[in-house]
């Protein structure tokens, strides 16, 4: 069974938006959707997600998938989010704000909610040739607070490095959805959200995280992550000593084309094509096969 990845512009993954924990499932199912689509989908696309799908992604049984379908119906159409951008003129920037569906219906004997992505949507889940974050649906399935799976996207932009670099507390307060009156009190923003979120993905997916807060006097001002992947990656007597010439070609293809994370190990202006190549000299030498064998393992692909 291949993988569902989950893959949203950066633009998103940063974005602005209160959405409660079944509507991000549902946003997230759909997306998943979109990619899997053989053709191109655009704002006039009408996306399907079944109850059967819910319930066997998330472990719910079905009177709560169907209920969770007939909900989001009712409240999807109404939420909206914000995210940053660039106005082409002046190169400064700008805050955008859009709907997440232009059109959404529940077909309640037969447990489908069918929608369409509004337009400001279309080009963050499938237009991702830049900067993009890219995720297994599988570790989020069992995070039951929303902001735990806004904290795991935050958090999974910086799989390569590991580190988060500091959110600053109004701006990582907006990325996470809260309003300007929503747990205010420092001491309830750590035990109601990033506490509770830390230890649900702690628990529940790939990574261990923790965070260091930052303070001006005795007032945070903000909060930086680091994090680690639980995936024990292979070691070094697992590994051949040296691969041979039709190894290195397969690996090289594997990492430039197939790894969702291709575009962060590319060097500036450097195409998947060059970047193959530039692997191919790189993977002569036995260090950087141990440094390349956790991202394989990762994937699931195999020498």
């Amino acid at each position: 069974m291949s993988k569902e990845l989950v893959v949203k512009d950066n633009a998103l993954i940063n974005a602005s938006y209160n959405l409660d924990t079944t509507e991000q499932r549902l946003i997230l199912l759909a997306i998943v959707q979109a990619r899997d689509l053989s053709k191109g989908i655009d704002a006039n696309t009408t996306l399907e997600v079944h109850a059967q799908h819910y319930m066997k992604q998330f472990n719910v049984d079905r009177h709560a998938a169907y209920e969770a379908l007939k909900n989001a119906a009712n409240s999807l159409f109404e939420r909206k989010f914000s995210y940053k951008g660039i106005h082409e003129g002046t190169q400064q920037e700008k805050i955008v704000k859009s709907r997440w569906v232009s059109k959404i219906a529940y077909v309640d004997s037969a447990g489908i909610l069918e929608l369409v992505f509004a337009p400001d949507v279309i080009p963050l889940i499938t237009q991702l040739e830049r900067s993009f974050t890219s995720y297994e649906l599988k570790q989020i399935s069992s995070l039951s607070s929303k902001y735990a799976i806004r904290l795991y996207e935050l958090l999974i932009q910086w799989r390569s490095v590991g580190k988060t670099p500091l959110f600053n507390i109004e701006d990582f307060r907006f990325k996470l959805g809260l309003g300007t009156d929503e747990y205010q009190i420092m001491g309830n923003f750590k035990k109601k959200v990033l506490d509770l979120a830390l230890t649900q993905i702690n628990e529940k997916t790939d990574i261990v995280a923790s965070y260091e807060q930052h303070k001006s006097g005795r007032v945070i001002t903000g909060f930086s992550f680091s994090f680690s992947s639980k995936n024990t990656a292979l070691s070094v007597q697992t590994l051949p000593k040296k691969l041979s010439d039709k190894q290195i070609k397969l690996f090289a293809n594997k990492l430039a084309h197939h790894d969702p994370f291709a575009s962060q190990k590319a060097a500036v202006g450097e195409s998947y094509a060059d970047l193959e190549k530039r692997l191919l000299i790189e993977l002569q030498d036995a260090e950087v096969v141990r440094k390349y064998a956790g991202v394989l393992k990762e994937l699931g692909l195999e020498l």
